[in-house]
Parts: C-alpha cells; structure tokens; sequence
C-alpha cells in the first residue's frame, strides 16, 4: 500500500507557531549582520516581521491569501540601496541556520531552500 504525505511545508514545519518563531530569530540574526542590517535601518520591524510571517505562511502552503507586494516591489527601495547577490545569499544563510536552531529536518531545509531561491530574480529584479 502506497501512502502519500499529503500535508502542506507549512504543516510539516508545524503550522503558524513555527513561522512566528522561526521569523522572530531569523530577524533576530539579520539585524545582528553588518553585511545586510542597513537595509532595516528605516523599517519597522513589527511590521516588518508581521508581513514575513503571512507571506512566508503563504509560500510554504498555508491556507490563506497573501495580499503583500510583488517581490519586486517589495524589495525596489532595497534594490536602490545596493541589494545584491551576496545579501540575497546572508538572508539565505540567517533562515537556513534559523531553521537549523529550531531543529527542522534537511529535507524540510532543502524544500524551504528552493522556495526561497525561486523568489531570487523577483527580489533583485533580474
């Protein structure tokens, strides 16, 4: 008998209590990074962390519509201010280790992993 694993990212991470934890110490460690804490100087970041929780909830395949901005837009102000490649890769690195910190699976990591990287050319408007 062939059983299929028919739960969401989202629900395999363990649902919204996760992502607000996750979210929390991610920021937690970008804002301690000199190479991209500059990009927050002006945000803030309730805000800020309150709209990661709801797209990131969205993207890893949760019940629920996300009504942000595009990725382009969200992000055309930090574009202005240098975003590049190696930021993209330090934020990458910050939710990698994150998610690490709070014991989820690799495999889990890879699928966050690929999320995240489809998201690259949108956010640095290639």
């Amino acid at each position: 008998m062939i059983v299929h694993d028919e739960k969401t990212l989202f629900e395999k991470i363990g649902g919204m209590y996760a992502v607000d934890a996750a979210v929390e110490i991610f920021y937690a460690k970008v804002l301690a990074d000199d190479r991209i804490s500059h990009f927050f100087r002006w945000t803030h970041m309730k805000t800020q962390a309150a709209k990661q929780k709801a797209f990131l909830a969205y993207a890893f395949g949760a019940p629920l519509k996300y009504s942000g901005k595009n990725m382009r837009d969200a992000h055309a102000n930090l574009l202005e201010m240098g975003l590049n490649d190696s930021h993209f890769d330090a934020v990458l690195e910050h939710l990698f280790s994150t998610l690490q910190d709070l014991d989820v699976s690799e495999d889990l990591i890879l699928e966050v992993g690929k999320i995240a990287e489809s998201t690259r050319k949108h956010v640095l408007g290639l």
